[in-house]
């Protein structure tokens, strides 16, 4: 392995308080990071950079972390165009659009749909996301969910099992039935293939006690707790994700001050999606009011072709930034390091010694210009694993 310095950088963010100038972006400016194989084995001050086999001038632009997208749904086949269309002329978004995605998945062929994966992750990595995770749920039989989690296994280690995503199509006079399959044979299929298990607790999807029972029967087959929860309503989800120790409650649009202090006071991370709300013109999750109350955040795209259709990490910075309250620090941390606790991963969404070699450079001096320069493709350079990728 060669070692190499990437040096002349004018604003590293690390994330690591202790460095630089004790933010939690532990800023450093004139800096240099170093990478050993796959790992970051030095950060600091430019000028004190130890020697190295190989070394990239940044002349003047920015690092930061790659980013770490915590919740997308690509699995899938067909796009929904139309109801896009539909929904930007006045019609409001349902879960049960998610029904059209199910049919042209079940119709796809394996190759088609990893080639899909990899379609979108190529675009996500452009943009700089170098670690993420993705979802079954455009199956909702045993056959397609364990497909699509075999599928998504190929192109990454965090897949998470959402047979509770709707209820399908072929259980529509029984949900309770439904309930039986996703926690019971659906299940054993698909466990050895995920690492999470999730569920759409909402209006139109699964109540309070259905989510209860999916959540607790995978956690016995080993697979950790995600909810979607709150998103097109108030509901149970977010105290639920909590009571679960669940990783990530995902969406929070609608909470209580109960649901508030209970994110803020546990370990699940509320996920902001603000993808979905620009897709669906729907009310923006309020970030300030979780963030003043000490809960911990995370941004992601939440991509998926219904009411999300967007791989862009940077975009969803920008929404964040101006419409939910954050500043573009506390954007940066949470499609970062945010993403990464959404996780419960420490080797990713940082820039310290020890920690994954995942970085990006942009093409500007500061990370400020994600949200100050929105739309503008600002990354000129990926390393993922210590390769540079992009």
């Amino acid at each position: 392995m060669t070692t190499t310095a990437v040096t002349h950088i004018a604003s590293l963010v690390t994330n690591d308080p202790s460095l630089g100038n004790g933010t939690p972006l532990g800023l450093i400016h004139d800096a240099a990071v170093v990478i050993d194989g796959d790992r970051i084995v030095w950060t600091g001050e430019s000028s004190k950079a130890p020697a190295t086999d190989s070394v990239l001038d940044a002349a003047g632009r920015a690092v930061i972390p790659g980013f770490v997208d915590s919740h997308s749904h690509l699995v899938f086949a067909g796009d929904r165009t139309e109801e896009f269309n539909a929904r930007m002329s006045g019609q409001p978004y349902r879960a049960g659009g998610i029904r059209t995605t199910v049919a042209a998945t079940r119709a796809a062929s394996d190759d088609d749909l990893s080639a899909n994966v990899a379609r979108y992750l190529a675009e996500a990595l452009r943009q700089g996301t170098t670690t993420f995770e993705t979802k079954s749920g455009y199956g909702l039989t045993v056959e397609d969910e364990a497909r699509a989690l075999r599928i998504a296994g190929r192109h990454t280690d965090e897949v998470t099992y959402l047979g509770a995503h709707i209820v399908s199509p072929d259980y529509a006079d029984d949900p309770a039935g439904y309930v039986d399959l996703v926690t019971g044979p659906m299940l054993d299929a698909c466990a050895p293939h995920a690492r999470w298990i999730d569920v759409f607790c909402e209006q139109g999807a699964f109540d309070g006690d259905q989510a209860r029972a999916i959540l607790t029967a995978g956690r016995a087959k080993g697979l950790h707790p995600r909810v979607h929860a709150n998103q097109l309503s108030y509901g149970p989800g977010v105290q639920l994700a909590v009571e679960l120790d669940a990783a990530s409650a995902d969406h929070c649009t609608h909470l209580t001050d109960a649901d508030v202090d209970a994110l803020a006071q546990g370990n699940t991370v509320a996920t902001l999606l603000p993808g979905a709300e620009f897709s669906t013109r729907a009310e923006w999750p309020d970030a300030r009011r979780l963030l003043d109350a000490g809960a911990t955040v995370a941004l992601s795209t939440d991509c998926n072709p219904g009411s999300s259709f967007t791989s862009s990490v940077p975009f969803c910075i920008a929404l964040a930034v101006r419409d939910m309250g954050m500043t573009p620090d506390e954007a940066v941390w949470a499609a970062t390091a945010g993403g990464a606790a959404a996780l419960r991963r420490t080797d990713v969404g940082r820039i310290t010694p020890g920690a994954r070699a995942d970085l990006v450079l942009l093409d500007a001096p500061s990370h400020v210009h994600l949200a100050y320069r929105p739309g503008v493709p600002l990354v000129s350079a990926v390393w993922r694993r210590g390769e540079r990728v992009v």
